[in-house]
């Protein structure tokens, strides 16, 4: 199939022929985090289980995060975190074969994600925080974007960075508006891609904020990070050339549950049409 989401980051300002779906493969929790259960072979066997449901039913792109490792640290993680998932995104990449797969470590491990790439072929990094600063359950979190894009340089030049505006669970310290927010990451501190999510998990992104985005980033590559259902998304893809979709995918929309690969080919279906509102 065509690598519709690898298309969209190098080719913009050209729209997508269509919007890109990227579906979230969530790991339960790792060694070394709280609520580890003792069994990282389970915990690598339900990954591969919703990897190929998000793949199966027609995801252009999947993406990993360690989200069972609840409480997240602000910054850098453990080893035991970085060689866990390690082990579960090449995992995964060898399911997707030229699709890509992604990396985020929680809450902003950017420079392991890159490590994670490096030693896995994974494509691309997600990074809640890449410039300003923020307020969060974790604390403050600063972005690292000069001291990240010149590891990026070193390790892995060929991954793409997707970063938040105002990510959510999380609220901005400056007075800076999302459009502002935006440019900034597109303009100084170089991100391929910007990401725009709703207050949480699951919570639908505002379809004003996406526009005001939208306009002012003049088409660079811009996803909706959160919330986006079957029934919004005709709204909301007006705005965006794809979508980063966990929680909708999940077996009758609930977070806990895994993936539901009817659901992800009735979103997929969608897509495909290039979206009915």
């Amino acid at each position: 199939m065509p690598n519709l989401f690898q298309d969209y980051l190098a080719q913009a300002p050209q729209a997508p022929e269509r919007p890109c779906l990227v579906g979230v493969v969530h790991l339960q929790a790792l060694p070394g985090a709280p609520l580890f259960q003792g069994d990282l072979l389970s915990v690598l066997d339900a990954a591969c289980r919703d990897a190929e449901a998000l793949l199966d039913g027609g995801c252009d792109a999947v993406i990993v995060e360690n989200f069972g490792d609840v409480p997240f640290f602000p910054a850098a993680v453990p080893a035991e975190t970085v060689a866990a998932m390690t082990l579960a995104v090449s995992r995964v990449t060898s399911l997707a074969g030229d699709r890509p797969v992604g990396v985020n470590v929680l809450r902003n491990d950017g420079r392991a994600a890159l490590g994670i790439c490096a030693a896995s072929a994974a494509a691309f990094v997600r990074v809640n925080v890449l410039t300003s600063a923020l307020v969060c359950d974790q604390g403050l979190i600063e972005g690292q974007a000069a001291s990240l894009l010149r590891e990026r340089a070193r390790l892995c030049p060929e991954v793409k960075i997707l970063a938040d505006v105002h990510v959510k669970h999380a609220s901005p310290l400056g007075s800076e508006s999302p459009e502002e927010a935006a440019c900034d990451l597109v303009r100084r501190a170089l991100a391929d891609a910007v990401i725009v999510t709703g207050s949480g998990t699951g919570r639908s992104t505002s379809q004003a904020t996406l526009a005001r985005v939208h306009q002012e980033l003049a088409g660079r590559p811009l996803f909706i990070g959160s919330g986006l259902t079957e029934s919004n998304a005709g709204d909301l893809l007006k705005y965006a050339g794809g979508a980063i979709v966990g929680t909708w995918l999940k077996r009758d929309g609930l977070l806990a549950n895994p993936v539901d690969r009817d659901r992800v080919r009735r979103l997929a279906a969608l897509f495909e049409g290039s979206v009915t509102p």
